[in-house]
């Protein structure tokens, strides 16, 4: 699933497969645990895709994606806690570690309702106002990198100091119930895993239309051209706030659907950490792609899963080794090894005879070739 697309059939072929492998293929080969386990998996792929549209195609290099990841995740876990409790009634860390009176800022995830609209719209509400006070003062590159990791390392802190409100570190956890349903019944984690499965491919089916639409050409544009887009009469902040917020909603459905399928949040699944490893997957991957950032996230989480396992002081070693190795060689990502090999040599910038033919006919700059 590697090389250009020639038209959209590719790209549903493509998808087709996905829904084939983790609808049919994965539930009925795969254990409980494993199936959980890959369900961890796809959540982390969600993030991935949001990266991709906002690094990828426009260049922002985000490092705090952990924090979305996070607002969405205990979001759920409110809910669910509140949920387990009983209508009116303390969640049971509260009971242990506080006074067992349930904070206001809490009562409104009782509701089902109120809690999905949530997870929506705050993680990118909170990206659009961080967005528009960055990206209009033009901040950019290393500065809004390092900004957005800590952004990330802040908001680990404020929950660790948070114990009788958030869990502190031991974070949220011991749900039973997800929605009405119970979380230890088989049938009822194969349909989670269903939710999520339905999830990504809805991301990647949008995020598929954003990068052949105007807007996705835009961005690239500034991306690649800000100071040009800007003469043009497009106001460049606008463009990059928008990809950032679709990102941080997506992080935040993410974490969300996270939740139940691991039956745990913390801090340390929020931090710097976790948003770094994010961004491993996608650039191991190809973060100008489709479903490198996809594929490239799923395996670094299960090279994760097996050498953490084997190998407890050895994986981030190898992690940093093997990001570092992918930027060296292979700058693209995974997605273009195809490339690469079929043309014997590392990938370099865009010939000069295609661009000049697309500047001398808009027709042909339209037609953009969106890697998967």
């Amino acid at each position: 699933m590697i090389g250009y697309l020639k038209g959209p059939g590719r790209v549903w072929v493509g998808l087709a497969l996905g829904a084939v492998v983790l609808f049919v293929l994965a539930p009925s080969v795969l254990s409980d645990f494993r199936l959980m386990l890959l369900g961890k998996y796809l959540c982390f792929a969600m993030v991935a895709v949001g990266i991709g549209l906002a690094w990828g195609r426009g260049g922002m290099l985000v490092l705090g994606q952990g924090v979305f990841f996070g607002l969405g995740a205990y979001l759920m876990a409110m809910h669910l806690k509140l949920s387990d409790a009983g209508p009116g009634k303390a969640p049971d860390f509260m009971l242990l570690y506080g006074s067992g009176v349930v904070p206001f800022w809490w009562e409104p995830f009782r509701s089902p309702v109120v809690t999905l609209v949530a997870i929506l719209l705050l993680p990118a509400a909170i990206a659009t106002v961080l967005g528009l006070a960055i990206f209009r003062r033009r901040v950019k590159g290393a500065y809004f990198a390092i900004l957005s990791q800590a952004l990330a390392a802040a908001f680990a802190i404020l929950l660790i100091g948070q114990q009788t409100t958030t869990g502190g570190t031991n974070g949220l956890n011991g749900f039973r119930g997800f929605l009405g349903y119970n979380l230890f019944d088989p049938v009822n984690k194969q349909l989670i895993f269903s939710i999520a499965a339905a999830v990504l491919l809805a991301m990647l089916l949008l995020t598929w239309h954003l990068y052949r639409s105007r807007y996705g050409e835009l961005l690239v544009a500034v991306r690649d051209q800000e100071e040009r887009v800007r003469f043009l009469g497009y106001n460049p902040a606008n463009i990059k706030l928008v990809a950032y917020a679709i990102a941080a909603a997506m992080a935040g459905v993410a974490g969300a659907l996270f939740v139940p399928i691991a039956g745990i949040i913390s801090p340390a699944d929020v931090g710097v950490v976790p948003s770094i490893a994010f961004i491993i997957g996608v650039a191991i991957g190809g973060r100008n792609t489709l479903l490198g950032p996809v594929l490239g996230t799923i395996l670094v989480a299960y090279a994760q899963t097996t050498l953490s396992e084997q190998f407890p002081g050895f994986w981030t070693y190898f992690q940093g080794a093997l990001l570092i190795l992918v930027i060296a060689f292979l700058p693209g990502g995974l997605a273009s090894l195809w490339t690469v090999v079929k043309r014997g040599r590392r990938p370099g910038p865009p010939s000069a005879a295609p661009m000049a033919a697309a500047a001398a006919d808009p027709a042909l700059a339209s037609e953009q070739k969106v890697s998967i």
